[in-house]
């Protein structure tokens, strides 16, 4: 029987020799692997400094935690941080966590992005921050977003998890705000098993970061830093703490992995765009579903599809005939975040109506993209469907 898989894997025997260099070295821990991830990774973005994380998630908090932490914070409690009401649940916990208060502003229910009429109106003089997310691959028209916020004092951080790889006019997304965060999870667009990874430009930011990442230490700090003043003393800086940090270091197979992925991500992107053209030849103009509308150059997570007003269909139907013809789906990441229990835990406040988000909610579910040729899954995806 035909199958459409919402991922599959990027490996093949060069990420296993890439797991058995590290065993062969008997060294498991964060190391000289993970640390030429990072430069390579920072190269092809054309950033100054990559962090590798245990997780995408990881660097999300990492990246927000480290903005409390400058020698002038940047951020302090109670402060508003303005976020779309579509994307992953760990966009939104490490805000919760270091006590912002989240101001929840609507999505545009064609990009998936920001609707940017209602973050322009959301903005206040008590907006502190906005979380860019860049949704199923898609990134966001940063063109209009800092023509919004200009003259303002507001910190842009880009949530990237879903989009290694889009560009907007020749600039990698992930690379507009002061910090962008990466995932490497299995069904992104490449796999370390788990992974993320924070960019910036900001040597302060990246210092803290380092120390954050592994239990808030001097150790893995340059001796010139922005942190603390550090000694040549290695006894007396392994066990010297300065911040309140974590334990969020990647395995350094993860790291070795890492570097042979990241050689075949030009060819990956090049093929989910090649089956993106495919979707849209298919569906554009279908009558009963609206897609995703590109800006500029997505990366493709996967392909959304949202049922018409007008459409007599129903979505537990289509799913249910999905399932019976082995095609995999899921929501629409988390649809609209705000109708999760977990909102009693959060100091937030909705901006006017999540008209789109709340109708994504009901009548949204996306399928899968790859980084192989998928042509065949999505013509039967369409025979299905049809």
């Amino acid at each position: 029987m035909k199958s459409y898989k919402l991922a599959s894997s990027t490996w093949d025997e060069r990420e296993l020799r890439a797991i058995q260099s590290v065993i062969d070295k008997d060294i498991y821990t964060m190391g000289e692997s993970v640390k030429q991830f990072e430069e390579d990774f920072a190269r092809y973005l054309n950033v100054k400094y990559c962090l590798m994380a245990s997780s995408g998630s990881a660097a999300n908090l990492l990246s927000i935690a480290a903005l409390f932490y400058t020698k002038r914070p940047r951020l302090k409690r109670g402060d508003e941080v303005i976020v779309p009401a579509v994307s992953w649940s760990t966009t939104y916990y490490p805000l919760q966590q270091y006590g912002l208060k989240v101001k929840f502003v609507d999505i545009d229910i064609e990009t998936l992005n920001y609707d940017l009429s209602a973050l322009k109106h959301a903005i206040t003089d008590s907006t502190k921050m906005i979380m860019i997310v860049n949704l199923l691959g898609n990134p966001n028209d940063f063109d209009v977003i800092n023509d919004i916020i200009q003259g303002r004092d507001i910190i842009l951080i880009e949530d990237n998890c879903e989009s290694m790889g889009a560009v907007y006019k020749g600039k990698f997304a992930g690379t507009f705000g002061l910090m962008g965060t990466f995932s490497t999870f299995f069904s992104h667009h490449i796999s370390t098993m788990e992974g993320g990874l924070v960019a910036t430009d900001d040597e302060e930011l990246y210092h803290v970061l380092l120390s954050l990442r592994a239990h808030g230490w001097t150790r893995n700090l340059p001796i010139e830093n922005h942190v603390s003043s550090k000694s040549n003393d290695w006894f007396t800086e392994s066990f010297r703490f300065v911040l309140p940090g974590y334990n969020l270091r990647p395995l350094e197979m993860s790291g070795a992995i890492g570097i042979e992925q990241l050689k075949k991500l030009p060819l990956f992107l090049e093929n989910r765009r090649k089956n993106a053209q495919h979707f849209f030849k298919l569906f554009q103009n279908h009558p009963d579903y609206i897609i995703q509308s590109e800006i500029e150059s997505s990366s493709w997570f996967g392909f959304s599809m949202i049922i018409k007003p007008n459409s007599g269909l129903k979505r537990r139907d289509i799913i249910n005939k999905l399932i019976e013809n082995n095609i995999e789906c899921r929501p629409i990441v988390t649809g609209d975040f705000t109708r999760n229990e977990v909102m009693k835990y959060f100091d937030f406040e909705i901006h006017k109506k999540l008209t789109n988000a709340g109708y994504l909610h009901e009548y949204g579910f996306f399928v899968g993209n790859h980084q192989e040729l998928i042509e065949e899954e999505i013509n039967f995806l369409h025979s299905v469907l049809t």
